[in-house]
């Protein structure tokens, strides 16, 4: 269990098989609202929630608040081959309880968790310039080292990366 900065007692886990459906509503909710993914607007099919949050990842972890899922992460090689040693990471909280230290929380446990299993860096290769949660990464040590310009819709996507070590 950990405590955020206002008090909010979280237990971060590994995700369950039982978890899945619940990971895949949170999600997809996310993408509807158009917060922060560049998914095609629209229901995301569970297979492709599967397949791009749970499937071939290092971790995946979900966050829960009152045994009620509040988020999660997974961590991923970001490249491949002499360059696996760089992590990536996707997160997302659920509207509930944004807003209250959980999304903090998920991303200092996934730096952490990325140390564990052998990253030495992370990089994030597409935050979009109107995602409110730059201000966290930058907050934890991010580096913005590249803009992509008209990634997302006329919206500019931001390169991030981190040493671990």
């Amino acid at each position: 269990m950990v405590r955020t900065s206002c008090g909010l007692e979280v237990v971060i886990r590994p995700a369950r098989d039982g978890d899945h459906a619940g990971l895949h509503a949170l999600f997809e909710a996310v993408v509807l609202a158009d917060e922060g993914y560049p998914h095609e607007p629209g229901p995301v099919p569970y297979e492709q929630f599967s397949s791009y949050w749970l499937r071939d990842k290092s971790v995946v972890v979900v966050a829960e608040v009152d045994r009620e899922l509040a988020g999660s992460y997974h961590l991923n090689p970001n490249f491949g081959g002499r360059a696996a040693h760089i992590g990536n990471g996707g997160y997302f909280v659920a509207p509930k309880w944004r807003g209250r230290g959980v999304g903090t929380v998920l991303v200092e446990h996934s730096l952490r968790a990325a140390r564990e299993v052998g990253f030495d860096a992370m990089q994030f290769n597409l935050v979009l310039e109107s995602n409110p949660s730059r201000r966290l990464y930058e907050r934890l040590g991010f580096e913005q080292v590249g803009l992509v310009p008209n990634a997302v819709d006329g919206v500019a996507g931001i390169v991030y990366w981190r040493r671990l070590t």
